[in-house]
């Protein structure tokens, strides 16, 4: 099982905080699970092209969509922030 977790305005587009899933077979990196998800849920398709600049931290690391995953992960999509 790996946990998604979805922040700030992506959270609110996809109506879910966090969503704990089997990673599916053919999925090793941050940006096939998108795409996974993208294809296998509308309002998570819509909330990701909403938002297609995003931030991505896997076990509260920050990464790119080309960092591997792995069972047991948790990966976190956010819009960019910043502060001041």
């Amino acid at each position: 099982m790996i946990q998604v977790r979805f922040f700030a305005a992506l959270r609110e587009r996809a109506g879910r905080e966090v969503l704990e899933m089997t990673l599916p077979d053919g999925v090793s990196t941050v940006g096939e699970l998108v795409s996974w998800l993208e294809e296998s849920d509308e309002t998570l398709g819509r909330a990701l092209a909403a938002t297609p600049c995003r931030m991505v931290a896997v076990n509260e690391v920050l990464a790119s969509e080309a960092s591997d995953i792995e069972d047991g992960d948790v990966v976190a999509l956010f819009p960019p922030v910043t502060g001041g």
